[in-house]
């Protein structure tokens, strides 16, 4: 497995990586056309599109926005075939993308993991008024990512009650990557 920039001209690359969305990430990306078109929306110097190869299969693909001028990046998204999860494949692309967000000088990682599908205790109830003590007592009963991100040192950082519709929340983490901004 090698993994590289999404290269633009490589159409069939191009087009795996749209359809792992389509497959995995369907509330986001319902149908192939929206998908390709967040993969080619990906490819601005301000973004980082790197995909893990084996031959010519995409066996995986991860982005990032730089946001805040450039100390923080957004990861958006991370999919991996679903026959090679489990496999270390997401935890190499996340590794991956904080080595080239470091390269360009980014000190966070953030990111946005949905709970459309009621996987966790945050799902289908009021978080108000107190939606951190919510995160604080956070269950996963479904198998939501949010604690794959959990074992690659993210945090949990916040949560947008109500983001994707009543009791679907977005749940925030975080990672800083770059350990010598913390030295005072």
């Amino acid at each position: 497995m090698n993994i590289v920039d999404l290269d633009p001209e490589n159409e069939s690359a191009v087009k795996q990586a749209a359809e792992l969305l389509v497959d995995l990430l369907p509330e986001g990306w319902p149908t192939f056309e929206k998908a390709l078109g967040e993969v080619r929306e990906s490819f601005p110097d301000e973004r980082i599109s790197r995909i893990a190869v084996e031959d010519d299969l995409v066996l995986g693909w991860v982005g990032a926005i730089k946001e805040y001028n450039g100390h923080t990046w957004e990861l958006h998204p991370l999919a991996v075939r679903r026959d090679r999860q489990g496999q270390g494949i997401g935890r190499a692309l996340v590794a991956d993308l904080e080595q080239r967000v470091r390269e360009r000088g980014g000190h966070t990682i953030m990111l946005g993991t949905d709970d459309e599908r009621g996987e966790t205790s945050l799902a289908g109830i009021e978080l108000y008024p107190d939606p951190l003590e919510h995160v604080r007592k956070m269950e996963n009963p479904g198998g939501h990512p949010y604690e794959f991100y959990q074992k690659a040192g993210y945090t949990v950082v916040g949560v947008i009650p109500d983001a994707n519709g009543f009791g679907k929340p977005d749940i925030f983490m975080a990672k800083r990557i770059d350990p010598g901004i913390a030295k005072s």
